[in-house]
């Protein structure tokens, strides 16, 4: 039977509040698991491997998957990266290439030796839509997987919304393009944005359209997902709301919302979307 595993970004667990408050890592790593999340998403570059390798254990203690979001920044990087992700036993790797061609026919062998280094060490990656990497543009991203069909996406839609300032209603022609989006994406990650800010707080009513739209688009990607997808396959759905400068503050420099409750928010709604779709198929 087809599953959602829900993750929680360790990044997001980060508070930076001006009194310095911080959750210690058994803190943070035993609410995760208490919320009964599936696991921990870790975000390396090549440097950060053998700190990120010290949250292994605590990943073993509280029984916690690994979901690895990397960030090479040449060719030669995929290599260590990729090594570590089998280490972590991740089922697969979100890729951020922070390597940036001024055209798609300069990204395009990039993307392919990256691809070919993943087949040879068998660890699936899929790149994901982020702003300040490779897939900056939309539009370049688009051209992009029609060049490379065995390209496989993570959608994270809310930078495209801010990256091309989109309005709501969204247009036939934009909504055209994220269903292409979302027929090529095999996880997703949880973060509301509107036209010009990437990370929005989920309870203000003044947000109400902004969350309705993403929903719809998660709703939409899971269905394409589970029409394509074996049957005993897994859905990854990473829940993803970053610390300050994401998460918006006030003029005293605390954060205006709750993100752990939020991420707790789109967890249930993850959840429910999931439910409502397998509920349709009975």
């Amino acid at each position: 039977m087809q599953h959602l595993d829900v993750y929680q970004s360790l990044w997001a667990m980060e508070l930076r509040r001006p009194d310095g408050r911080e959750w210690t890592t058994e803190e943070r790593f035993e609410k995760i698991s208490s919320a009964g999340y599936r696991g921990v998403s870790l975000d390396p570059m090549v440097e950060d491997i053998d700190h990120y390798r010290d949250f292994g254990p605590w990943m073993e203690k509280y029984d916690l998957a690994c979901l690895m979001n990397i960030f090479p920044c040449s060719i030669e990087d995929m290599v260590p990266l990729l090594e570590f992700a089998k280490e972590m036993k991740a089922p697969f790797v979100n890729v951020i290439g922070l390597m940036y061609p001024l055209t798609v026919e300069g990204a395009i062998p990039i993307i392919r030796e990256w691809l070919a280094i993943s087949r040879d060490l068998k660890v699936p990656i899929l790149f994901e839509t982020h702003r300040e990497c490779i897939t900056n543009d939309m539009f370049f991203t688009l051209q992009l997987i029609d060049a490379i069909p065995e390209m496989r996406l993570c959608a994270d839609l809310s930078h495209y919304v801010v990256n091309r300032e989109l309005r709501i209603p969204i247009s036939e022609e934009n909504q055209a393009l994220f269903d292409r989006l979302i027929g090529r994406s095999d996880c997703l990650q949880g973060r509301v944005a509107n036209r010009e800010q990437v990370q929005i707080p989920v309870t203000f009513k003044q947000h109400e359209e902004w969350v309705d739209l993403f929903r719809g688009w998660w709703k939409s990607n899971m269905r394409s997902w589970k029409e394509r997808s074996g049957p005993d396959d897994r859905l990854a759905f990473l829940c993803e709301l970053g610390p300050p400068p994401y998460g918006i503050t006030g003029a005293d420099g605390y954060e205006i919302s709750d993100r752990w409750e939020e991420a707790l928010m789109l967890k249930g709604w993850a959840e429910d979307i999931w439910n409502d779709l397998a509920n349709e198929e009975a």
